[in-house]
Formats: structure tokens, sequence, C-alpha cells
């Protein structure tokens, strides 16, 4: 793996902002035809089961499943080839309402010449999804 590459970086960069709520920051990093599938197939997060395409959507995709909860990420290893990064992550979710979810995927971000990310595409699938809620719900 080449931690150098640009998939790799645009993927620890789109981590960091996640992380931080940096919506501005995470959106920069995309391409402006970007296509996220997170996860892929029809699922609340994709009703289409076709991605969320274009910086518009991609804005509501945050704000309706990025913004409300708390998000840590946790790598538990990653690969890079062509203009692509792949990666084994944990996604843990920590909702105001105090239910946490968490998944274990494969994740793949591509970029562009530009290094701009023009798909995330996640690997797993709602059954996956480990969800805890909190005392008294």
């Amino acid at each position: 793996m080449q931690e150098e590459h640009p998939a790799m970086i645009a993927a620890r960069a789109s981590w960091r902002c996640v992380q931080a709520k940096d919506k501005a920051g995470w959106l920069s990093l995309m391409a402006d035809d970007v296509c996220i599938e997170d996860p892929i197939g029809v699922a609340p997060t994709n009703p289409t089961g076709l991605g969320v395409r274009g910086k518009a959507e991609v804005s509501d995709f945050w704000e309706k499943n990025i913004g409300p909860s708390q998000v840590r990420i946790e790598t538990h290893g990653s690969r890079t080839a062509g203009l692509e990064s792949a990666h084994d992550l944990t996604l843990h979710n920590a909702f105001p309402n105090g239910v946490r979810a968490a998944v274990r995927g494969y994740f793949v971000y591509r970029v562009n010449e530009a290094g701009l990310l023009t798909n995330l595409r996640g690997y797993w699938d709602m059954q996956d999804m480990k969800i805890e809620t909190g005392k008294g719900n």
C-alpha cells in the first residue's frame, strides 16, 4: 500500500472531516459528480440503490446521516490500486438519543486525476449493523 497514494490521502481526509464534524471540509474533497453508495444497494441511506449523486445530494446525506451523530472510524487495514483505496473499517455512530450503532465493512474510495473523490462505496448490509439503545429506550 502506498501511504501517499491520492485515494489514501482523500480517504484519510474524509475520515478526519467526518470525525471533526467538518461538513464544508468534507464536501471540498469531492468532485462535483461524486457518487456515494453507503451501503451499496437499497438502504435507508441509499433509498434508490443508485447512490447519492452530486454535491447537493451529498450535502443532504451529511445532514441526515453524519451531522446528527458523532462518528468514530476504526481502521483494520487498507490497500491502494489505480485511482482507488479500499479499507476494512468499523464505523461507530453515537446519536443524541443515546442509541449507538456500529458496522464493519469494506469501503472503497475513488479519486479523479485531480485527487477529488468521485466515488465512495460501502460494502456492508443493514443486518451487519449492531445497535445498542440507550438506557430507558
